[in-house]
């Protein structure tokens, strides 16, 4: 069971070498498919001896896919730039590593928001696919949400350690980046011919009190306030008419 490590990443020197350095203690091979960083990262990848490529960003799922295609290993393990495998998942990982009848594995991403991880909410346990044998799924799902999507004969293992997302330093990282995805969200919905301007105020209202009250977000304190407002925020922003 030789895996490939695969990230794509954009300008991400402050976060990318702590996820290569947690693929190489798995990982057969580490593939990075830059879309252009401007700063270091690709320097960083290089040095800890990723195979770098490029391709000018065509969005998530499409840059996604087109990383797998340089990995040599059917197994591929995917993580985001800023995400971390914790040391109980590493452990994991080497232990189911071997011929094995599974073809998927799914694991609980642990969020970090500006230093605090937060274990409530639409946040956690917020599971993913992420290992997975290349034969038997690849990225789906509706940008910029992507997701992986395995065939329906295979079963997917969830093992209950954490990846480590290191999501947001700072306040405003979250607003910026709800409000990007709001964008790239509505004119994803736009192209399919949905009507993105149904009842956004309704299903942002909807979304908060999910998140805050019935999935217990209100226990992450004012970081769960903050969470919980923006999840709502961006549903608004996303089936809105509003550019």
């Amino acid at each position: 069971m030789k895996i490939s490590g695969v990230v794509i990443a954009f300008n991400e020197e402050a976060k990318i070498e702590a996820c290569l350095r947690s693929l190489n203690l798995v990982c057969d091979e580490i593939i990075v498919l830059d879309s252009g960083s401007t700063d270091r990262t690709v320097s960083i990848a290089c040095a800890l001896g990723a195979k770098v490529h490029f391709q000018v960003f065509q969005g998530h799922i499409e840059q996604k896919n087109t990383a797998i295609q340089f990995a040599k290993n059917n197994w591929v393990l995917s993580l985001d730039a800023d995400e971390v495998l914790s040391e109980e998942l590493i452990s994991a990982i080497h232990q189911i590593r071997g011929a094995l009848p599974t073809k998927a594995f799914r694991f609980p991403r642990l969020n970090n928001y500006c230093g605090q991880w937060i274990r409530y909410g639409a946040w956690y346990p917020d599971r993913k696919i992420r290992l997975w044998h290349r034969h038997y799924g690849t990225w789906g799902g509706r940008n910029p949400h992507d997701q992986v999507l395995v065939q329906k004969a295979v079963a997917v293992v969830d093992l209950p350690f954490d990846i480590l997302h290191y999501s947001y330093d700072k306040p405003e990282d979250l607003r910026l980046q709800s409000d990007k995805f709001a964008a790239i969200a509505r004119s994803t919905l736009n192209k399919e011919g949905s009507n993105a301007c149904r009842l956004p105020l309704p299903r942002a209202l909807f979304k908060f009190l999910r998140d805050y009250i019935f999935k217990q977000g209100i226990l992450d304190g004012k970081a769960g306030l903050v969470i919980a407002f923006h999840n709502a925020r961006y549903t608004y922003l996303k089936y809105s008419n509003k550019p």
